[in-house]
């Protein structure tokens, strides 16, 4: 072998002095089974970050959102003014789920210039994370596969835990 690495197009199983020369990085040389393990773990954790990203994203336009119906709340609160009078002249407050806005009259939420700076920043990482991973995959090494996969179902499962909404 003398420090070569193996490269493949075609579906392989090495893992010892598989490197990636040409597709990640020229200093990426497995040399021994830790290396190997430690390589898998990475591609774990890589594709994991990946659908932290995707929740992040989710998070954050779900935060865009609550800030627009606080605002739009706000104005309706002093619209209608921070009091109402009944009949025997007492002062009563109005309820807060009177004013608060609904799905249905908070639509088509344009975020500001930061917040979109913010959304284009998330879907950047994402979209060079994803293309790190198929990289990767186009090594075609079996293993390196198999922890793509699993990194994705334990990515989805820990990330993806979330209220689901109805139609």
């Amino acid at each position: 072998m003398g420090g070569d690495c193996k490269i493949s197009m075609l579906w392989n199983w090495y893992t010892l002095d598989a490197c990636s020369e040409g597709f990640i990085s020229s200093s990426w040389h497995i040399t021994s089974r830790g290396m190997f393990a430690g390589s898998c773990v990475g591609v774990i954790l890589l594709v994991m970050s990946l659908e932290f990203l995707r929740r992040a994203s989710r998070e954050y336009d779900r935060y865009i959102v609550r800030q627009a119906q606080l605002k739009q709340q706000q104005q309706q609160s002093t619209d209608h003014g921070p009091e109402l009078h009944s009949d025997n002249g007492s002062v009563k407050t109005p309820a807060l789920a009177s004013t608060a806005p609904t799905s249905s009259n908070v639509r088509g939420i344009r975020p500001n210039v930061f917040q979109q700076i913010i959304r284009a920043l998330f879907h950047m990482l994402q979209f060079a994370v994803a293309y790190f991973i198929m990289l990767l995959a186009m090594y075609y090494n079996g293993y390196i596969i198999i922890c793509i996969i699993i990194g994705s179902f334990l990515g989805v499962f820990v990330f993806s835990w979330e209220p689901i909404s109805l139609l």
